[in-house]
C-alpha cells in the first residue's frame, strides 16, 4: 500500500516562502510521477506543478508560474514544492499526488492520479 505524506505548511507572510515536502512509504517514490494540487474553500482542486520520474521534466499551473518550484530527491523518497513570492490567494490545502504512467492529457487532472497524500494547510496572511 503507498502512502504519500506531505509536510511543511503553514501561515506566511505575503510575499515570504515555504517548503512543502511530500514523502513515500510503501513503494519508491521514484516509480511515480507526481504533481501538487491545492484547494481553497469552495474552489475545486487546481493543478500546482508536475515532476517527471527523473526530475528533469516539470511543469506548472499558470497562477503559479515563476514563483513555486518542484524538485525532487529520489535517493531520499522525496518530492518538495518551493513556494515563493506568496500570495493570500496561494491560500489552500496542498496535496501530493502521484502515478504510475503519464500523458499530457493526465497531468493537470487530479482524477488520473492513484495515490494522494491527506494535504498539508498553507496560509498566506499578513
Amino acid at each position: 500500500q503507498v502512502q504519500l505524506v506531505e509536510s511543511g505548511g503553514g501561515l506566511a507572510q505575503p510575499g515570504g516562502s515555504l517548503t512543502l515536502s511530500c514523502a513515500a512509504s510503501g513503494r519508491a517514490l521514484s516509480d511515480f510521477v507526481v504533481s501538487w494540487f491545492r484547494q481553497a474553500p469552495g474552489k475545486d482542486r487546481e493543478f500546482v506543478a508536475f515532476v517527471g520520474w527523473s526530475g528533469s521534466g516539470t511543469d506548472y499551473g499558470d497562477s503559479v508560474k515563476g514563483r513555486f518550484a518542484i524538485s525532487r530527491d529520489n535517493v531520499k523518497n522525496l518530492v518538495f514544492l518551493q513556494l515563493n513570492q506568496l500570495k493570500p490567494e496561494d491560500t489552500a490545502v496542498y496535496y501530493c499526488a502521484g502515478k504510475a504512467t503519464f500523458t499530457m492529457r493526465d497531468m493537470p487532472e487530479p482524477g488520473a492520479y492513484e495515490y494522494w497524500g491527506q494535504g498539508t494547510q498553507v496560509t498566506v496572511s499578513s
